[in-house]
């Protein structure tokens, strides 16, 4: 019996989107397989591979108390093409039944018999987006950064966004994801990258979405078998500025942010300095 139930949640947790751990299902968006530590986990959170037309594409740690991503994992695969512009929901916050990949809205209310305040009580929703002053749906985990246009248009769930600063969304934050990526992952064979957003004491929405303090970013890039180079940036969420930092140094500004265990993003061989 106990075999039975075993097999029984291993072929639910091969099927999920809201899944039990990245280790067991979606490990590929992490430098040797191994995610960030627990230093970072809410109080409520939800594990989300990522899933489109039947694919994964990234991992996000997502916060259901604060309706915001704690940060989202994917291979640095930048290629030419437009922004998409339909904003996606994950219908497994809701619970297990729904569908296993992340859907329209407008979809899940017509096809799904699901009421907006259902699913408003599991995520953000595009009301919550609506009507903001000074500040962007920013994402984690760009589009720009994928190859094609269903792994972009994968990118635009509001499970992967944040109340992002306007000013340091369109300007010092998109000049590192645009530019100083280009520079840092010249020689990289692969890269596996990691985005974050600390929770802030502000809230959007009538409270309903937290604003984040800082957003940051992480790198860790294989040269080859016996090489590998990393690099992170961190910046307050209401200054047009970025700092670059080695990923020894923003784990120890993660740890102090948090307040929590000594935080740890990568695998251990992924260099610190």
């Amino acid at each position: 019996l106990l075999l039975l139930q075993v097999s029984a949640s291993c072929l639910w947790l091969g099927r999920s989107e809201v899944v039990t751990s990245f280790e067991s299902s979606c490990p590929q968006f992490f430098f040797r397989e191994t995610p960030p530590n627990e230093a970072l986990e809410p109080e409520n959170p939800a594990w989300i591979c990522q899933r489109y037309k039947n694919q994964y594409y990234f991992a996000t740690l997502y916060d259901r108390d604060r309706r915001i991503p704690v940060y989202s994992a994917y291979l640095y695969q930048p290629g030419p093409g437009k922004r998409p512009k339909t904003w996606l929901v994950e219908p497994q916050l809701m619970g297990p039944t729904y569908p296993k990949t992340m859907e329209r809205e407008w979809t899940l209310l017509n096809y799904f018999n699901v009421s907006l305040e259902q699913l408003s009580k599991s995520q953000a929703t595009l009301q919550d987006y609506k009507n903001l002053t000074g500040l962007n749906r920013g994402h984690l985990n760009p589009s720009g950064h994928h190859p094609n246009s269903t792994s972009r248009t994968a990118t635009f769930t509001l499970t992967n966004i944040v109340p992002q600063d306007e000013k340091l969304n369109t300007g010092a934050w998109k000049n590192y994801e645009q530019q100083t990526m280009t520079r840092r992952t010249q020689g990289c064979n692969t890269t596996y990258v990691i985005v974050g957003a600390v929770p802030g004491n502000n809230y959007i929405a009538k409270g309903r979405v937290n604003k984040p303090s800082h957003i940051w970013s992480s790198a860790c890039c294989e040269v080859d078998t016996n090489h590998r180079k990393a690099w992170a940036v961190i910046a307050e969420n209401d200054k047009n500025k970025v700092q670059l930092l080695t990923l020894g140094e923003l784990e120890d500004v993660l740890t102090q942010l948090y307040r929590r265990d000594q935080v740890s993003l990568f695998h251990s061989s992924c260099p610190r300095e």
